[in-house]
């Protein structure tokens, strides 16, 4: 009769597992396409500037010492790092879902019923031992353990898990990819400062250079050889130039308290050697192949596990439409009085139970889930595809900026020697009377541009090294 009866339930569990497979609705197939160009300007050469550590990469002491700050005082970035807390609490969490859950239990309660019923009838004809009756009113004390396991038959809990676990990963590569993000941005910021304290020492030269052009056109007009539209133009000129160096006092202040508060502190003076900001020389830069910013760009890493999460969590999902087998038990000790609780074995008290649940009818809720799990994942895939486009066209936008600035710094510094040395030769025809005013002014107006172009150009220079090291991924190890 067991055996028979051992039969009817497996085979209504079969047959119950039949009947919830048949309503899986079927998914959309899409998968990643991770391919990549073989190289960026056809070398194979495998040796990357990523694999530099940033304290090897940043060789100013100034500026390492304001990254090394801000690595651990970023309030952003330790923000992030409570984020990361969250995801590893939730893999605990998960862990301890497929996992019997066991809780102690203490209960005490009193029960009076009518006499004239059927409890209380019972009750008055019944001895708890011999020569003692039922207490009135009747006590409940009880003490026990009672545990309940869902027990994980199709791995969902466990899948649960493992994506939680990969989540917690990708959030680790979030914060490295963070980490690229807040040095590039010190480090850029810092060569901002760096260039508008070389256009401050410019505009107070230019300053110098016009107000001495000034005294000359003043000493000519008193010698009735320049006239005093001549003085106005150059005092003009003089006065334009004194608010710019306002305006970039206003930058430079600024950007120095956008660089305080990346390193976490109230404004402050940046420590900072602008001295040779025009001679620096660009680091050079060896790009690798494509295929390694599979592996070292944190934002493709973080992507490529979230993409496998969401195939987990589709399995989870698919789960759902299968029976779930729980288990329950208890044992301890119940008794009607105190006394009696530790009385063996009359107060042991036990249970255990077990049940098969399935989805039978109206299962929208389960089969939309399933579908979300499917679109999640096949964004997943897209996203993937995309930060792999996005990261190779970003190494590759950088290395044409490089190589197109280097000849743009050429003939810009050629640019300033050449009007550098106007401004004396108009200067000089001035006095001799064989130039006008105009042509001294428009010089030294397009000698100050040029110079201050050269400075951008050198920033721009300085920012592209920055910005292909944080492209192939450098930074963060």
């Amino acid at each position: 009769m067991i055996k028979r009866n051992i039969y009817k339930c497996i085979g209504i569990a079969c047959l119950t597992i039949v009947m919830s497979s048949c309503g899986v609705p079927a998914l959309v197939d899409k998968t990643a396409n991770t391919s990549v160009p073989e190289s960026f300007n056809g070398s194979q050469d495998t040796t990357s500037t990523a694999s530099i550590q940033w304290k090897e990469f940043f060789t100013d002491p100034y500026l390492a010492a304001l990254i090394d700050t801000a690595l651990n005082n970023n309030q952003e970035l330790n923000i992030m790092l409570q984020e990361i807390q969250v995801s590893r609490n939730e893999v605990s969490a998960k862990t301890g879902e497929y996992l019997p859950s066991v809780n102690l239990g203490a209960a005490t309660g009193v029960d009076k019923v009518g006499r004239y019923t059927r409890s209380g009838a019972v009750e008055k004809n019944l001895e708890v031992a011999p020569g003692e009756e039922f207490p009135e009113p009747l006590g409940d004390f009880m003490f026990g353990a009672f545990a309940n396991w869902e027990v994980d038959i199709w791995r969902k809990l466990r899948t649960a898990k493992k994506s939680a676990l990969t989540r917690y990963l990708a959030s680790v590569e979030g914060r490295n990819f963070m980490v690229t993000n807040l040095i590039a941005e010190i480090a850029n910021s810092y060569y901002e400062l760096l260039a508008l304290d070389n256009q401050l020492d410019i505009v107070n030269q230019n300053i110098e250079i016009q107000t001495n052009a000034l005294k000359i056109v003043k000493l000519q007009k008193q010698a009735a050889k320049a006239t005093e539209l001549a003085v106005k133009k150059f005092e003009a000129e003089v006065y334009k130039t004194r608010s710019l160096q306002f305006d970039i006092q206003q930058q430079i202040t600024e950007t120095e308290n956008r660089i305080n508060f990346l390193v976490g502190r109230f404004p402050q003076r940046v420590q900072r050697s602008s001295d040779d900001f025009s001679d620096m020389v660009p680091s050079a830069i060896q790009a690798g192949i494509p295929a390694q910013l599979l592996e070292r760009r944190p934002d493709v890493r973080q992507a490529e596990l979230e993409l496998a999460a969401a195939k987990m969590d589709i399995q989870v999902a698919k789960a759902n439409f299968y029976p779930s087998l729980g288990i329950t038990g208890g044992v301890g000790l119940n008794a009607i009085s105190p006394k009696h609780l530790l009385t063996f074995p009359e107060s042991v008290l036990f249970n255990l139970a077990g049940d098969l649940m399935s989805p039978l009818i109206n299962k929208k809720a389960i089969k939309a889930e399933y579908q979300n799990a499917n679109a999640k994942q096949v964004q997943a895939v897209f996203n993937y595809e995309r930060t792999i486009l996005n990261a190779y066209i970003e190494v590759a936008n950088q290395l044409s900026n490089i190589n197109n600035l280097e000849q743009s710094f050429s003939l810009k510094a050629q640019q300033v020697q050449a009007l550098t040395e106007s401004i004396t030769i108009s200067n000089n025809l001035f006095r001799s009377a064989r130039a006008d005013y105009m042509e001294v002014l428009l010089t030294q107006r397009d000698a100050l541009e040029s110079k201050f172009e050269l400075v951008e150009t050198k920033l721009r220079q300085m920012n592209a090294v920055v910005n292909i090291y944080q492209a192939l991924g450098g930074g963060w190890n």
